[in-house]
């Protein structure tokens, strides 16, 4: 059973760690977007090997 205070718990951590987390991907997005530019154009060279690889498997 939830009592009226692990509801009010479980709300204020909920919210501190959502909180958190937002701060910490804002803070981090500006040294993504140095240190990870191009990094999209790997990942589309990665997935059209793997579609490339998954075709020639389903061919054979």
């Amino acid at each position: 059973m939830f009592t009226t205070g692990r509801i009010i718990f479980a709300a204020l951590f909920a919210a501190t760690f959502i909180g958190y987390l937002v701060w910490a991907y804002a803070k981090d997005a500006k040294l993504s977007k140095r240190y990870y530019k191009g990094a999209g154009y790997i990942l589309l060279i990665l997935i059209g090997i793997w579609l490339a690889f998954y075709t020639f498997v389903k061919l054979t």
